[in-house]
């Protein structure tokens, strides 16, 4: 332990092993601990299914009804890989996909008036689309043509619209999209969580529409991918790199105290010994210190008997319900896969509802989103405090990442390792470069 490391990582929750992965592919000696026995942290998957029952506090173990507990991985935070988006670019890029088998996710929905509906994101699609009538079906239609063609660089594909000054409320008003459509529109398909994005400049929500086109676009049925055995794989492989290119990992290692000296992080007390660090990665729980609380996040694991009425019988799908439709401020989400992903028993499915709380009966919150899965047959509660560092890092050299939100894929999680990278090398995240020493090292057809 009395060695000195570029980085020492604390936690592998995902952010926390990609982190360590990049750094060791860019030649950095990287140290990466974890006071838990397995990896993830607060994103792991829990395996076997009796496992899961004792984390909630059951009394009793799961019913011989549920099958064997090895069948089970079970997320604790649900999130979807889109298909164009960054967690896929850095999974390519990094070539940690030969450690990982993924399916597509079978349907992407949207909740209107109590019912779910498809979401329509390909002209064939609006124009069947039951969200819509024929006028407005013909108005989104076109609204798409112009974000699929729509170019920042190029202003002959911008019709009169500024990227940087238009605002989204624009954007619809220009193509006459009701709010039924700006609903779904800004939920579905851009992702945002509230609407504060209505009034800001429209590239990102074009940028972020866009990227749900060309995912989709990619396998048809949805723009979403989840690994086979759970989202517990994906820590584990961007690990692997890192022991690749020299990483050292310790699972089951108390951490006793992150070391300063004058105001700067210099090693980790473990165990009585210091292993000494240049900088420090961390998740909220090794730094409670520097962080505030800035919200919570419901989450209900339910398992279920049958997939979700409604889906078209999928074995996986999202369904997102808009803020508007339910009276509140964020939208709430429902994640489902099954056995189809080998993380649950032969005929049984794990949907999981998540949001943002916003009032002190957080349960009552989601209730819109139970009701869609009934009957359950068990469900597990969990109330997340969500964290954000007060340190940005650059002096002190520690440098933490936020909690993981309530939204069901991993874009959000995407920018904050590209923050956090930014802060630590004062330079941006560059996918290509990160390709090009990994062809250093492997050569071009690793």
């Amino acid at each position: 332990m009395d060695e000195e490391y570029d980085v020492i990582v604390l936690g592998t929750g995902l952010k926390e092993c990609i982190l360590s992965g990049i750094m060791s592919v860019n030649g950095k000696k990287v140290l990466h601990m974890d006071r838990n026995s397995y990896y993830g942290g607060e994103s792991a998957s829990i395996t076997p299914l009796e496992d899961l029952f004792k984390r909630f506090k059951f009394a009793e173990g799961p019913p011989e009804t549920m099958g064997r507990g090895r069948e089970w991985n079970v997320d604790l935070i649900p999130k979807f890989l889109m298909a164009n988006g960054q967690l896929v670019k850095m999974l390519l890029y990094t070539e940690v996909t030969r450690y990982l088998d993924f399916k597509v996710v079978e349907g992407s929905y949207v909740y209107k008036a109590g019912k779910i509906h498809k979401v329509p994101s390909t002209e064939t699609e609006a124009l069947a689309s039951d969200l819509m009538g024929m006028f407005e079906k013909r108005r989104f239609r076109k609204f798409l043509v112009f974000v699929v063609s729509f170019d920042e660089h190029e202003p002959k594909t911008h019709q009169g619209i500024e990227p940087r000054k238009t605002t989204m409320r624009e954007v619809y008003k220009k193509f006459d999209l009701g709010q039924d459509i700006i609903d779904f529109t800004g939920h579905a398909l851009a992702l945002y969580r509230t609407d504060d994005y209505l009034d800001q400049p429209c590239l990102d929500a074009i940028n972020r529409i866009k990227l749900y086109s060309e995912s989709l676009a990619r396998y048809s049925k949805s723009p979403y991918l989840y690994p086979l055995y759970g989202l517990g794989e994906l820590p584990q492989g961007f690990a692997r790199l890192s022991a690749i290119y020299g990483g050292t990992y310790m699972l089951n290692k108390p951490v006793d105290e992150i070391v300063f000296e004058k105001g700067r992080v210099v090693g980790v007390k473990s165990e009585g010994e210091i292993a000494r660090c240049k900088q420090l990665i961390c998740d909220p729980s090794y730094a409670p210190k520097l962080v505030k609380k800035v919200g919570k996040v419901i989450r209900v694991i339910c398992v279920l008997s049958h997939p979700i009425r409604s889906t078209n019988e999928c074995n996986s799908c999202q369904i997102i319900i808009p803020q508007t439709q339910v009276n509140r401020k964020s939208d709430i989400y429902v994640c489902m896969m099954s056995y189809a992903h080998n993380v649950a028993a032969e005929g049984k499915y794990i949907a999981i509802v998540s949001t943002t709380v916003e009032t002190s009966n957080p349960q009552k919150e989601i209730q819109p989103a139970l009701d869609l899965l009934e009957p359950i047959d068990k469900s597990f509660v969990s109330i997340s405090d969500l964290y954000q560092p007060t340190d940005e890092g650059r002096a002190s050299q520690i440098f933490i990442s936020r909690s993981y939100d309530a939204t069901t894929h991993f874009e959000t999680t995407c920018d904050d390792i590209k923050n956090i990278y930014k802060r630590m090398t004062g330079t941006d995240f560059d996918f290509e470069n990160m390709k090009r020493k990994q062809n250093d090292v492997f050569g071009d057809d690793a």
